[in-house]
């Protein structure tokens, strides 16, 4: 077995498009960008989606299978999830009667850049 390090696509691009708020401040169309996402990942409801859907096996969910753990009805999951996409959160394909989602790794990258402190601001905030 090799030791050799393992690669994640996609963040390099991520990375680059959003330093973190304590190195420079948001551009305008970033900051709405953002504020899609974290809008999207304030309700409780959807948080728990992006949960269930990113911790699901293989990596992607049927809308089958999301609606189980909800006291919601399944128009209002379907709803939820509309918004966890329209925020460009996660993707969706229609495979025959049911829709499959997949958490975005990018998009994710993008808000843990975003709020990632450096070194020295954490070593300061500690005191």
């Amino acid at each position: 077995m090799s030791n050799s390090e393992l690669v994640v696509l996609g963040q390099d691009e991520a990375v680059a498009c959003c330093s973190p708020m304590v190195r420079e401040p948001l551009g305008e169309e970033a900051a709405v960008d953002l504020a899609k996402m974290f809008k999207a990942l304030s309700d409780p409801v959807r948080l728990r989606l992006l949960s269930l859907i990113a911790s699901h096996e293989g990596g992607e969910a049927c809308v089958c299978d999301l609606t189980g753990p909800f006291d919601v009805s399944q128009p209002t999951i379907s709803h939820h999830l509309k918004v966890l996409r329209e925020a460009g959160l996660v993707g969706s394909e229609r495979r025959g009667t049911w829709v499959y989602y997949w958490v975005l790794p990018a998009a994710l990258a993008k808000l843990s850049s975003l709020l990632q402190a450096p070194a020295a601001a954490s070593a300061g905030a500690a005191r």
